[in-house]
């Protein structure tokens, strides 16, 4: 077996230079057509919204979450309205104008000088996909009419950019903002990788380059640091040394939309470095090779978690975000392998909801395949086994707290294929919300979807991202796709809308550093090093489009 060493990396790096821009493709199909039923589907997702939205105004306005069970609130992120803020696109797009002149005038109000819960910190990542994104996209959509909401992102990032201590790359996650100190703690690359488009565009917009410098810096150090899966970082990093910390590599929480800004960055951003989207192009090369496995019931194709030594073969609800990740690269690099696989990945995504008694799909679950059903954790039971027999996966989760990713990927497919079961999908969804997550006109999670009598139980509390990220896929979905067509906005991580130029993605055929394999043997094999002095790349299955 050949192992990529970072001799040879060193060795290509001198007689290899990057390609030139890579005129990217169109993500969305031409011609696309709407069934008469779409209509009376999208009017009931802005019925959705402002029902429950109407509910958070009297009982919780102000505050950063509704809970619905009890008619009260919770401020998570800390007591500065993130409902109003991170719903303020979804007002936009949906046209409720009044709600969101309501909006601005609350965000004028907001004071980020320090956060309104004492005993809370503040979360750099939360903060920027919520708040800088939620203002910078509102900002975009309304015609950048309302300065003031490019003034309040301005403000919260530059409490924020005491995250970056001295010459440190990588921010810390929390801050003080009373003393503007960090909280000295390992981080993870979502935390510290998912901040580019919206520090990027703040750029853009006020002339500060500053902003731009510190994101983008924490994102190239992370793709330039050694890993044994190419491309693919790990989870944990240290951010006073900027060294990983640990060996687990995952799609999923703590890792996802690291991955997920590799691509959207050089799309929003076409002159960027092209690290990014090498990076990113080898880490779905490497995730295909080593990550990519079949479940033994129903031929689903899931990817599996890394653990420096074993593959895991667990999945979550939020990693379920890959497939309209995977399809918006594909499309722009003109590859179908990736989007054949990202189709792939939906349809096994959309499986947990189709197989629970709820339609709605579990927050993490586990499958068996051909190398075996290792997950890091317990055997299956005999009920989880005789699940799986039936539907090709188990639940190890059985909560829902309202997330998007499933329906994310649900719209990335729609919108790409023209496919209409991804509208009957859709619409299944919408009527399982209602059926079972509504709660006093407004919206909880439930603690097993596998439950139909009650869902086990609501969980008293609805975060922003519903409005924000559900109402805002299904109503997509059901919406004219030349409105906010993905072909003209990229999404953030918090399906914040911002404007984007001309299609051409910078991308190098330079191949990724990796690290030393561990002592102990890996139960799967690595990719093989392409033998093509055409291709110096190791992952010539996909890179071969360069």
């Amino acid at each position: 077996m050949l192992l990529l060493t970072n001799a040879f990396h060193l060795a290509l790096l001198a007689i290899v230079a990057p390609s030139p821009f890579v005129s990217a493709g169109n993500v969305q199909k031409s011609g696309l057509q709407l069934p008469a039923s779409a209509a009376t589907n999208k009017a009931q997702v802005v019925t959705m919204f402002t029902d429950a939205y109407s509910v958070y105004q009297k009982v919780a306005f102000g505050h950063d979450d509704l809970e619905p069970v009890s008619l009260s609130f919770d401020d998570s992120r800390n007591g500065w309205g993130a409902t109003i803020v991170d719903g303020m696109s979804t007002m936009l797009v949906m046209g409720l104008t009044d709600l969101y002149q309501q909006a601005v005038q609350f965000a004028g109000t907001i004071d980020f000088n320090q956060s309104n819960v004492p005993s809370e910190t503040v979360s750099v990542f939360e903060t920027t996909i919520r708040f800088v994104g939620g203002f910078l996209s509102a900002y975009q959509l309304n015609g950048e009419q309302d300065k003031i909401l490019l003034e309040k992102a301005q403000q919260v990032a530059d409490k924020l950019a005491f995250a970056w201590v001295g010459n440190n790359d990588v921010p810390f996650g929390e801050l003080n903002f009373t003393t503007n100190e960090p909280i000295v703690a390992a981080s993870n690359i979502a935390e510290a990788g998912t901040l580019t488009l919206e520090w990027t565009l703040l750029s853009q917009l006020t002339g500060n380059q500053t902003y731009a410098d510190l994101a983008q810096k924490s994102v190239k150090h992370i793709a330039s640091l050694g890993t044994q899966l190419p491309g693919l970082a790990a989870q944990g990093i240290d951010p006073s040394s900027g060294e990983a910390v640990g060996s687990y590599v995952t799609w999923s929480g703590g890792s996802d939309s690291y991955f997920e800004y590799l691509i959207k960055f050089p799309r929003l951003f076409p002159n960027s470095d092209p690290i990014f989207a090498t990076t990113w192009l080898t880490a779905v090369d490497s995730s295909i090779k080593t990550l990519k496995k079949t479940s033994t019931v129903g031929g689903h194709v899931y990817l599996a978690d890394f653990d420096g030594t074993q593959i895991r073969h667990i999945g979550s609800h939020l990693a379920c975000f890959h497939a309209g990740n995977w399809i918006l690269g594909g499309k722009l690099l003109n590859n179908d392998t990736i989007v054949d696989v990202a189709l792939e990945l939906a349809d096994a995504c959309w499986n947990t909801y189709a197989s629970t008694a709820t339609g709605i799909g579990p927050e993490t679950f586990a499958w068996i395949s051909s190398d075996g059903s290792f997950t890091g954790g317990d055997a299956p039971s005999a009920s989880d086994l005789s699940f799986y027999s039936k539907n090709g996966f188990y639940i190890t989760g059985s909560d829902y707290i309202l997330r998007p990713e499933v329906l994310e990927s649900n719209f990335y497919a729609w919108r790409a294929t023209g496919d209409t079961k991804y509208l009957d999908r859709a619409e299944s969804a919408i009527e399982s919300v209602n059926k079972f997550l509504e709660v006093n006109n407004a919206f909880a999670g439930i603690n097993d979807v596998n439950n139909a009598n009650g869902g086990g139980g609501f969980i008293d509390d609805t975060e922003s991202f519903f409005f924000a990220e559900v109402l805002k896929y299904l109503y997509l979905t059901f919406d004219d796709p030349n409105h906010i067509s993905i072909d003209e906005f990229v999404f953030n991580t918090e399906c914040h809308p911002f404007k984007a130029g001309p299609a051409e993605i910078n991308i190098s055929h330079s191949p990724p550093k990796t690290s030393p394999l561990p002592s102990s043997p890996l139960n799967l094999p690595l990719p093989q090093i392409s033998p093509n002095p055409r291709l110096p790349n190791p992952f010539s299955s996909i890179l071969g489009l360069l």
